[in-house]
């Protein structure tokens, strides 16, 4: 972010966050208007779902959304509004184009904040749950932003809301393995990929409906910054990933002749609880953190599935309210914009760190970075904030 001056020097080796980026599509949503506007939009009258609608858009937090749907796009396929038509090549279309624009913008942003030239990129790690094609979405990212043709590419496709993170362990690896390099991490995702109209046979679709949101997100990861010209915001000191035997279908996703479909188990909560503090006191106890007392000693940058997995989070470990502000900010600003959202977390997480620096107030130093994907996948980094 513009103006942070990093006051502690990152460890020698050690992959560091030099930048971040963000971009959205045009369309804002405010949750109140959403409802009306998605029935209006499917033809639908049904009652019954629109009470649920009416129901789950209260209950998620979110008060606006970016989406790239929009009227123009409805007019020119108005065939993704009827049940059961093959229209996966129509939604890859548009979705294709979208998120390559967005991650274009949010990159954009990211390497202006780190003020070193595109050409001294050297890798690209891109991410995304919301396309398919081959070549992949990360040529059409290292053409549109002129990045030099050595640069060396990896694609991370369909990993859902651990994707940010993933992506970040895999920047992380790279950066402190290849001496001098700079990785570009860039996510970008569409909702139209598994846009739907309501369906009494779907009723879990609506949480999709009232939760998910677009955009992109950028990161610049490099490791030994020069700090004449680097300002290093967090070091990502240790990254671990676990996933849970036999829980495939917790988080089940298909890619069909309709699009994307998704359907998340009511027990996604509880399973994450149930092994949310084993993992966590694993990436903790590398700093001797190993106290039920220190989960209050250390910042949370959680990516936010939904407020009943922060909030199951926040009772579990007995976090103080203001541990998880940044990730309820990002819901309620952006909503779950799944592997973007991590981005919008750690920009927060940045802003509050300078406000209680600006109040003389100490913040904490290490922290975690963490999400949770299909698998079910937990991804989680320790960190330092070096803009504290």
């Amino acid at each position: 972010m513009e103006g942070v001056m990093a006051k502690k020097t990152a460890t020698p080796g050690k992959a560091t966050i030099l930048a971040l980026g963000k971009a959205f599509p045009n369309q804002l949503v405010m949750q109140e208007f959403l409802v009306d506007g998605y029935f209006k939009n499917t033809n639908c009258n049904d009652p019954e779902l629109k009470e649920k609608l009416t129901r789950l858009c209260k209950t998620t937090t979110v008060k606006t959304r970016y989406v790239v749907m929009c009227e123009e796009i409805l007019n020119k396929y108005p065939e993704l509004t009827v049940e059961g038509l093959p229209t996966v090549k129509q939604r890859l279309d548009i979705c294709n184009n979208a998120v390559t624009q967005m991650a274009i913008e949010a990159s954009r942003s990211c390497i202006e904040k780190w003020s070193r030239p595109v050409s001294d990129i050297t890798h690209l790690v891109y991410v995304s749950s919301s396309e398919a094609r081959l070549p992949g979405g990360d040529l059409y990212l290292a053409r549109g932003l002129g990045l030099r043709p050595q640069t060396r590419r990896v694609m991370l496709y369909f990993m859902g809301c651990s994707g940010g993170v993933a992506g970040l362990r895999v920047a992380k690896d790279i950066a402190e393995n290849n001496p001098g390099s700079r990785v570009l991490l860039a996510t970008s995702e569409t909702t139209i990929i598994g846009f739907k109209p309501p369906s009494a046979d779907r009723p879990y679709d609506l949480v999709g409906v009232a939760l998910f949101g677009d955009g992109a997100g950028a990161i610049i990861v490099g490791a030994d910054p020069d700090y004449s010209i680097e300002q290093p915001l967090f070091e990502l000191n240790t990254s671990i990933q676990h996933f849970l035997p036999d829980t495939e279908k917790t988080i089940d996703g298909r890619l069909t002749e309709e699009g994307i479909s998704f359907r998340l188990a009511r027990e996604l909560p509880q399973i994450i609880e149930d092994n949310i503090e084993g993992f966590c006191k694993e990436l903790m106890g590398i700093v001797g953190y190993s106290d039920a007392g220190d989960y209050n000693r250390v910042f949370w940058a959680v990516h936010p599935g939904g407020p009943a997995i922060l909030n199951r989070l926040e009772k579990r470990l007995d976090l103080l309210p203001e541990k998880l502000s940044a990730s309820r900010r990002a819901l309620m600003d952006y909503g779950n914009a799944s592997s973007n959202t991590i981005v919008y977390v750690l920009e927060y997480m940045l802003e509050e760190s300078l406000q209680m620096k600006a109040k003389e107030r100490v913040d904490n130093e290490w922290g975690l970075i963490l999400a949770f994907g299909p698998g079910i996948t937990l991804e989680g980094i320790l960190a330092r904030n070096l803009a504290i």
